[in-house]
């Protein structure tokens, strides 16, 4: 089977959902062929928010030891996970139980691992900006070294995906491709999640996920084999199942600010996968240096006019210092870490959301 019939049967199977698939490697691919994809690029952030892309260049082997590395880690015993859980790091790094993890609240039933950029903790004074305690080293399980060079390496191959997908962006709303590079490079917010979703019979709902948007540039997510995330659509929700040689792409809350809501941040969640079964997903996040404020793009004047600004949500109030908006979700969503780490922000020592303002 050619490439090409490979990829218009992938076309079609997503497209019957109604979400678009993306070639990547007609961004290479000459200037005719690179414009009719940053079309097709704008189009799918717009009108969706969310897209398959195929033709990315992360070998399928690679693909294939994240995710065995992945079910490796879940199946080790409870109590090897529990001796690297979250709460454990000021850094929100480590392994999270499911039912631990809130969404607008309510309980997340999926068991995660969180890994960031390695770097040193920062030194913190009376004048750090809270958000610099987010930066440290990752927590790592003893009973599974081959668990970091795999991990490391998928934060790599991702890392350099999602930062061309982001000069294409750029390029797409007719920017100098590096527009975006001052609040990236050097300190690139790299949050990796191993994330597995048990079965409807060992949770007490159908929530995996809440419904939430993401707060970086962008989100790439590898999925298994198992179905469960949705996506809001003006119809209503639609399922975006696995696709095999593809990530799904996220347009974060960065890009919609940055683009004054031209492009948009959209409402997903993930269903609780049926009883005897499970879901696997490796979930990558490229968001801005901690310290950078995201900036207003000025765009040309017909797309300025059809800009009509960052959603509005009471509930979740968005922030144009990248490390505040990062940090609100993290007190929010792993309100133990909070209470430990994070007492002088949270309302009270048995808030179990944190405040938002601080």
């Amino acid at each position: 089977m050619s490439r090409a019939t490979n990829l218009a049967e992938r076309t079609d199977e997503a497209a019957a959902l109604g979400l678009p698939v993306l070639d990547f490697s007609r961004f290479d691919a000459g200037p005719a062929e690179r414009a009719a994809f940053l079309e097709d690029l704008r189009a799918a952030a717009r009108d969706y928010g969310f897209f398959y892309l195929v033709g990315h260049g992360i070998p399928a082997a690679l693909e294939a030891d994240v995710v065995a590395a992945s079910r490796r880690f879940f199946a080790l015993p409870q109590a090897d996970k529990l001796a690297i859980e979250m709460v454990n790091s000021p850094h929100f790094r480590g392994y999270t139980r499911a039912g631990f993890e809130l969404t607008r609240g309510r309980r997340d039933w999926r068991e995660q691992f969180d890994v960031n950029t390695e770097r040193a903790a920062r030194e913190i004074g009376p004048d750090t900006p809270p958000w610099a305690r987010l930066q440290g080293p990752n927590q790592w399980p003893a009973a599974l070294p081959d668990l970091k060079p795999v991990v490391l390496a998928w934060q790599k191959a991702a890392t350099d995906v999602a930062i061309r997908l982001l000069k294409a962006f750029a390029i797409a709303l007719d920017q100098p491709e590096n527009v975006f590079e001052p609040i990236y490079a050097g300190s690139p917010n790299q949050h990796i999640k191993l994330i597995r979703y048990p079965g409807r019979d060992a949770t007490d709902d159908d929530q995996g996920v809440g419904a939430h948007k993401d707060s970086g540039f962008l989100t790439l997510l590898l999925q298994d084999v198992e179905p469960g995330l949705e996506v809001e659509t003006d119809t209503g929700w639609v399922g975006a199942p696995p696709l095999k040689g593809s990530f799904i792409v996220n347009i974060g809350e960065i890009l919609e600010m940055a683009s004054n809501g031209y492009l948009r941040a959209t409402v997903h969640r993930v269903v609780t996968p049926p009883a005897g079964h499970d879901r696997l997903s490796v979930a990558f996040f490229l968001g801005a240096d901690h310290d950078a404020t995201v900036p207003l793009l000025e765009l040309p004047p017909a797309r300025a006019a059809e800009a009509k600004g960052p959603a509005r949500d009471p509930d979740n109030p968005l922030f144009y210092e990248v490390g505040r908006n990062y940090l609100k979700g993290r007190l929010r969503s792993h309100p133990d870490v909070a209470r430990r780490h994070y007492a002088d922000l949270v309302s009270t020592p048995d808030d179990a959301v944190a405040s938002s303002g601080y």
